[in-house]
């Protein structure tokens, strides 16, 4: 990962990052309170050598007192000089104990002893020290001593006698809230790339490029009132939702170039990432450019566009199938545009074989010579075979990838079926896109004036039962030649004449 990628997954897991610092700044605060306090007193020792005569026998003295001053540095941690110092003030400690709250240095080039003791009480750090001090004096006198008798020719001297601190030398508080800080920071950058190393959601693009290679036909953004208002001719027709619809569409132009595929089959790996939506709003942004479709519910297991349309699922896609029902008897128009809707009608115990059969095929065939383009919503890919049955028969499969909620496995399966029934891919959409964050993506749009949002009213009312002639014969069309998927330049106005010139 380069450096980008990284500052991604900061932004994208900044709220753990941000927590997980504050969590050590505040266990680096907690430390400092609930520790006790210490307190540190000093004593200093001087060493020197108790003979008199010339400079030059004084110089060698000093040497010789600056060498072995780090040997009674060491002595001064050993349980000769401690022990003593033990009896002396009747501590209930160990030589060892005791060791670890004493410190005794020798700053290089001189000939001082600095003995510290840390303690929780200051009086009895002071004692500890003077006693170490006063037990070392005696130690290093006793070692010193001829063999052959006589006074030591070094002398110990306490230069500094020790006192009670007034004030403790710990916990440091600034120390233990940087270090919690620091600490903190480094633990939550470690959290956040291993979020992101074991999270197999797809959030974006990038995560979308890692499965499939498919083009990206549209990006839509999550829309919190699509729930209550999932049509985009419910808001602003200049709104973001309606503008990524239409750029939808336009993407689809160019995937199918060739108008091959006047069928376009909408599905998606699992349920709830958009699909019907999906489907039911990109028909109604092509019909609104000026072409005749046909939105075909076939998801015969939980059908959906009847409910967002308003409209009846009594008769439908299996009275059709099951009965050879002319179009006439189960085609329902809506809204002002040429967009007509075959419902999936009532529930069958058998979809899979209903949709694999050869009538579902020969009904497609008759819908294509009628419309410009169907859009068939198909039920999801991997809880059911429904999908990957009907993308047999011809049409161009859009595959829908809901953000934040598909993992990159289950999207590799849904292509793995697809490919083995050898259908074709048109591209992938998007959905669910966070409308803010690293992963977010929006319209800016141009608006001259504003609009209401508002959706069409449905011209629900019930094909002609006439057998005398067939409204698929005589559906709407934009051209009198033989339609094709895209058509260039449309008959009549819509309600966005500029999108209509770029089909």
């Amino acid at each position: 990962m380069d450096l980008r990628e990284y500052l991604r997954i900061i932004r994208q897991n900044w709220i753990w990052i941000l927590a997980i610092t504050m969590a050590g700044l505040l266990i680096g605060g907690t430390a400092s309170v609930l520790a006790k306090p210490t307190y540190t007193a000093e004593t200093q020792l001087f060493v020197s050598l108790q003979s008199s005569g010339s400079i030059q026998e004084l110089q060698q003295g000093n040497t010789f007192s600056q060498a072995r001053v780090q040997s009674y540095v060491e002595t001064a941690g050993t349980p000769l000089v401690l022990q003593p110092a033990i009896d002396a003030l009747g501590l209930n400690l160990s030589p060892a104990q005791l060791a670890a709250k004493v410190k005794a240095s020798n700053q290089t080039g001189t000939v001082l002893i600095t003995i510290t003791v840390s303690d929780n009480s200051p009086v009895q750090a002071a004692a500890i020290a003077e006693a170490t001090a006063n037990s070392l004096i005696r130690v290093v006198d006793s070692l010193e001593k001829p063999k052959t008798g006589g006074p030591s020719p070094v002398s110990l001297s306490v230069v500094t006698p020790a006192e009670a601190p007034t004030t403790p030398s710990g916990p440091n508080t600034r120390l233990n809230l940087i270090l919690g800080l620091a600490l903190g920071l480094a633990l939550g950058i470690v959290v956040a790339v291993l979020r992101h190393s074991l999270d197999t959601k797809i959030r974006g693009e990038n995560d979308l490029r890692k499965v499939t290679e498919h083009p990206l036909l549209g990006r839509i953004s999550f829309d919190h009132d699509a729930t209550k208002k999932p049509l985009l001719t419910q808001s602003g027709p200049q709104g973001p939702r309606a503008e990524a619809f239409r750029q939808l569409r336009t993407n689809l132009q160019f995937a199918n170039i060739s108008g091959q595929a006047k069928t376009i089959l909408v599905t998606s790996s699992l349920p709830g990432e958009g699909k019907s939506t999906t489907a039911t709003n990109l028909a109604i942004a092509i019909a609104q450019a000026g072409q005749s479709v046909c939105l075909v519910d076939a998801d015969l297991r939980r059908p959906m566009v009847n409910e967002y349309l308003g409209l009846d699922r009594n008769v439908g896609l299996t009275t059709a199938l099951l009965d050879s029902t002319y179009m006439d008897d189960v085609l329902q128009p809506w809204g002002d545009d040429n967009l007509y809707v075959l419902t999936s009608g009532q529930i069958p115990p058998n979809p899979s074989e209903l949709l694999g059969s050869k009538e579902m095929s020969q009904l497609l065939d008759e819908l294509e010579s009628a419309f410009d383009i169907v859009i068939i919503d198909a039920p999801p890919l991997l809880p059911v075979t429904d999908a990957a049955v009907l993308s047999r028969h011809g049409a161009g499969v859009l595959l829908v990838v809901g953000a934040q909620k598909l993992r990159t496995q289950d999207l590799a399966k849904s292509i793995t079926a697809l490919d083995m029934v050898k259908s074709k891919i048109l591209g992938v959409v998007l959905n669910r896109l966070p409308a803010k964050g690293p992963d977010a993506y929006a319209y800016g749009y141009y608006s001259s004036e504003e609009f209401e949002p508002g959706a069409p009213k449905s011209r629900n009312r019930r094909p002609s039962k006439s057998r005398a002639t067939k409204p698929l014969v005589a559906a709407p069309r934009a051209y009198d030649r033989e339609p094709s998927f895209f058509p260039t330049e449309p008959q009549g106005t819509s309600q966005d004449s500029s999108e209509v010139k770029n089909f």
